[in-house]
């Protein structure tokens, strides 16, 4: 979910061109930027929730055993890097973690769908939640969920992951804003 933060104003610190043309354009090799605001974020995060809470169940209920345990090194990827500050890394390990556990659903359109959801919200307050010490519980929820969907407990799970998602739009949101993370 690492997404660019939108660009400085055209111009915006820099000389002008060469014969009062103004500032030179600004190209951006195809990508158009754009600001989320809060009810993109509160609308990305219920069709998530949506769509993820009971996959989670579902996958509990089908994946699996090795399936299951392959994705530990991914979630003590996602606790590993919280606890370095690494927050690119904890991005990273983070989407991997989602998208694979929702691919052992086996519906490839629904992890296309969570992907794109995911691209487009940016993670406001990653950075201040980091600070304050409460990245590292967060990230230690992907190793409960992934205990809770072991033993069996598909109800459990459904709760962890809600409890999960909900973060997205409270603790996350609460911190700096924007961290274009």
């Amino acid at each position: 979910m690492f997404c660019i933060p939108p660009p400085p104003r055209p111009g915006a610190g820099r000389p002008p061109r060469r014969g009062g043309g103004g500032p030179p354009p600004v190209r951006n090799k195809g990508f158009r930027v754009t600001e989320v605001d809060e009810r993109d974020l509160d609308q990305y995060t219920e069709i998530r929730a949506l769509i993820e809470i009971p996959m989670v169940g579902r996958v509990t209920r089908i994946a699996a055993r090795e399936d299951l345990e392959a994705l530990r090194p991914v979630a003590e990827d996602i606790v590993r890097a919280a606890r370095e500050h690494d927050l690119i890394g904890y991005l990273e390990a983070d989407r991997l973690f989602h998208l694979t556990l929702l691919g052992l659903a086996g519906n490839e359109r629904l992890v296309e769908t969570v992907g794109e959801l995911r691209k487009r919200s940016r993670l406001y307050g990653l950075t201040a939640l980091d600070k304050s010490g409460g990245l590292v519980p967060s990230a230690e929820e992907h190793l409960e969920l992934l205990d809770l969907m072991l033993a069996g407990d598909a109800k459990g799970a459904e709760k962890c992951m809600t409890r999960h998602l909900g973060h997205v739009r409270s603790l996350w949101a609460k911190g700096d804003r924007p961290t274009g993370e």
